[in-house]
């Protein structure tokens, strides 16, 4: 390609009328696990697509997976860790730094962000993925995106879609009703594909209601690139395309990795198997992708720095990320932070103390630069001002260990205060399989129980990728979530322990009590190949208010060291149009004695709706970092999607006309300040009735309603004589029959071809 082109789209052009069918089709396919095919004749050069989602995993081969030895990166926290962080501007500085890191290592496209719907806590993979709502997990890859993309780099949104559980994941058919998909399982998508146009969006393994992701028209074509305008690549994961024809025909444009013969391919085009406009539209998107690559490395050099000093910034931008992501879920008697005035000696209790869990297992595993470890990193940060002890307390995580236990619970005994380092291992969770249960390894629990027992003043530090029960959560005063925070996850549990950082993450999952309260519990992991999807909208916290169901630690909760006082909710009007914008501005106020940051959050609420809806949903985040004393405004701005829901009726998003209440708190268990915007639709919804429509349906339309009522003067007459038990039985089985039935209840007064003229006039009318 030559560079300084004015009009890239007439080059493309040019090279594609010159590109034989063997060239077209090598375009679509891998040339090997990690690249694309170059062109050599034509200039074209050949780019590079590496894992992951946070952190660079550049195999030292293109020919090698490189899973444990790629080359050394920086391995920042986990998806599920820093969507913990409710802070879109801590993801996209997050983001610039892995574009960065992607370009010196020599990578293209980076294959992230995950952002999947965490729908059941078990999920082998939530570490990677963001969270079980789709406006937070939006968001966080919307800012993710933006930041790598802003270093020249390219990103692969994944897994499109429905990717939510690691069980059969290569073959599962995934049942799920139009208004869940659109609402749930590709809202957040949406929002990231239109909001910050990644370069590829990654097509998943499994099938979506019959067809495989690769091979689904619907989702590819129809929605993505149709109604999304998707102008990227769809490319698959790695090994996810069956049938070349069919994924062809849906829309998949680059299948990785390479390996595939490509006369088998070539030849189903020359026999006219697959129109040829299928393949030049495939390799004129992957065409445009590489040309993009190629101008971007010579825009973007980041080479010249010095690797130490590059490191040393990255690593200390890890441990900033992870210190706001961890969550202090549980802190009685403000036992956290420790300080020396206090506590003047601590047992550090645990393996994870010395040998921290950092990250997730499967392709997103990262070859740190280096890695802190917890225990080292509080005895640096102390200085000497406390003393730190350590016991394993367990020698694996499965085995009770009598004599490491009975070390660890008497120095706890001897000690003022215990910090005891738990989680889940790397088996207990990994790409490839789903977990078990949601239970810490027995060796971890035994040791937070006998500890708590003769150690008041106990902390639990956990280490774990995803939602876990506590059945001991009452015995430890503190209780950190940690998550898998990255190689610097050691520095930043040090900072918040002993109040350098003051915590201010938010739970971006729900915790629930037991397993079986979780939403999806009775509709996984399917069988006979197929998950149905039966809990519908009702996934993380819009499940537990639907039911009344208190969890352990609710979406959106966590505590920090001063506390917050919301105020002075305001929106911008009384009432609106869904072609108006709302702007909601609240009042937060530092009220304690410590820096600190919050996290807003607002929530809508449908007083009266059509259709079943979530009792509340997130709308709009924001934080907000304030002094002692301190008080600031914080405004959001709400547009016509966020009061719509999807009406499958229409296949379309709707909003009716009514009353919603807007809820402004620290979770979405807490919402003090409450507000109501009448709100009204403009967009008229012709009805669409037809013969079966029930008489209760025709009666709430005012056209209808006044031929309709005529009826029923008449089915009066006729039960003049049943008693008042009787006709309310009668009457309601009147409502609900379809029009058609109902007609034989009117003695004839009614006619078929009256009926068919009043559907048409009402239809008509709209």
């Amino acid at each position: 390609f030559q560079r300084g082109e004015v009009d890239v789209q007439e080059k493309i052009k040019e090279l594609m009328r010159q590109m034989t069918i063997e060239e077209k089709v090598a375009l679509t396919i891998g040339q090997d696990f990690w690249s694309t095919n170059a062109i050599a004749r034509l200039g074209i050069p050949s780019i590079n697509l590496n894992d992951g989602p946070h952190g660079v995993r550049k195999p030292i081969s293109g020919t090698d997976a490189g899973i444990g030895n790629s080359l050394p990166a920086t391995c920042f926290p986990s998806a599920s860790a820093v969507a913990s962080s409710f802070d879109v501007n801590l993801m996209q500085e997050m983001g610039e730094a892995l574009g960065e890191e992607s370009r010196r290592l020599g990578v293209d496209v980076l294959l992230g962000p995950g952002l999947n719907i965490k729908r059941t806590p078990v999920c082998g993979r939530n570490f990677e993925y963001f969270s079980e709502d789709p406006v937070l997990a939006g968001e966080m890859a919307t800012a993710e995106v933006r930041g790598i993309q802003s270093r020249g780099v390219g990103t692969s949104v994944k897994h499109f879609a429905c990717n939510n559980q690691e069980y059969e994941r290569m073959s599962i058919n995934v049942e799920v009703d139009e208004r869940t998909l659109r609402e749930i399982y590709l809202a957040g998508f949406e929002r990231v594909v239109k909001a910050a146009k990644p370069w590829t969006v990654m097509a998943s393994y499994n099938k979506v209601n019959g067809d495989y992701a690769t091979e689904n028209e619907v989702l590819l074509q129809r929605i993505l690139k149709g109604e999304w305008e998707f102008d990227g690549v769809v490319v698959s994961d790695w090994g996810a395309v069956n049938d070349k024809d069919k994924a062809l025909a849906a829309g998949m444009d680059l299948e990785m990795p390479g390996g595939r013969p490509q006369p088998e391919i070539v030849a189903l085009f020359e026999n006219g198997h697959i129109p040829m406009s299928a393949l030049d539209a495939a390799a004129e998107r992957v065409l445009l992708m590489v040309e993009k690559a190629a101008a971007q490395r010579e825009e973007h050099d980041f080479t010249t720095a010095s690797a130490a000093d590059v490191g040393q910034k990255a690593h200390t931008l890890a441990r900033r990320v992870a210190g706001e992501s961890i969550v202090l879920l549980k802190n009685e008697e403000n036992l956290l932070p420790l300080t020396s005035e206090t506590v003047q000696s601590v047992a550090v209790l645990g393996r994870f103390a010395k040998q921290p869990r950092f990250q997730g297992a499967g392709s997103s595993q990262i070859v740190p630069t280096e890695v802190d470890i917890p225990l080292e990193e509080l005895v640096a940060l102390a200085d000497g001002k406390m003393t730190f002890e350590y016991a394993d307390g367990y020698v694996d995580s499965e085995t009770i260990d009598e004599a490491a236990l009975r070390e660890a619970v008497d120095l706890a005994k001897k000690s003022q205060a215990a910090v005891i380092f738990a989680g889940l291992p790397d088996h207990y969770e990994s790409e490839g399989y789903d977990r078990k249960h949601m239970s810490t390894p027995p060796a971890h629990n035994r040791l937070i129980e006998e500890v708590c027992r003769v150690q008041r003043n106990t902390v639990v530090v956990l280490m774990n990728g995803s939602s876990i029960v506590m059945p001991w959560v009452d015995a430890p005063k503190a209780i950190v979530e940690a998550w898998l925070g990255g190689q610097a996850i050691g520095g930043a549990i040090a900072d918040v322990l002993l109040g350098r950082v003051n915590p201010s993450g938010k739970l971006a999952e729900t915790f629930p009590v037991r397993y079986e309260d979780t939403p999806a519990y009775l509709n996984y992991p399917g069988e006979l190949g197929t998950v149905r999807y039966g809990e519908g909208l009702f996934v993380g916290y819009r499940y537990y208010d639907a039911k009344g169901v208190r969890p352990l630690f609710p979406f959106g909760h966590g505590l920090s060291y001063t506390t917050f006082a919301y105020t002075k909710l305001a929106l911008s009007r009384e009432t609106m149009t869904d072609v108006d914008e709302l702007e909601v501005s609240v009042s937060v106020r530092n009220t304690g004695e410590r820096h600190g940051k919050e996290a807003v959050q607002v929530y809508v609420r449908d007083v009266e709706s059509r259709l079943v809806r979530p009792v509340k949903e997130l709308k709009a985040f924001g934080k907000v970092e304030l002094a002692p004393g301190e008080e600031r405004t914080i405004t959001f701005t709400l547009r016509d999607r966020d009061f719509a829901y999807f009406d499958p009726a229409i296949h379309d998003w709707r909003i009716d006309s009514g009353k919603f209440e807007i809820l402004v708190g620290p979770s979405s268990a807490l919402l003090p300040l409450k507000a109501t915007i009448v709100l009204e639709s403009t967009k008229v919804i012709p009805p669409v009735f037809h013969k079966m429509s029930l008489v209760k349906d025709f009666l709430a339309h005012p056209v209808a309603m006044e031929a309709v009522s005529a009826m029923l003067p008449e089915w009066m007459r006729m039960n003049a004589g049943a008693d008042a038990g009787d006709l309310s039985f009668m009457e309601a089985m009147m409502m609900e029959l379809p029009l058609k039935k109902a007609i034989a209840f009117t003695g004839g007064q009614i006619t078929e071809e009256m009926l068919e003229a009043l559907i048409s006039r009402v239809n008509q009318a709209g």
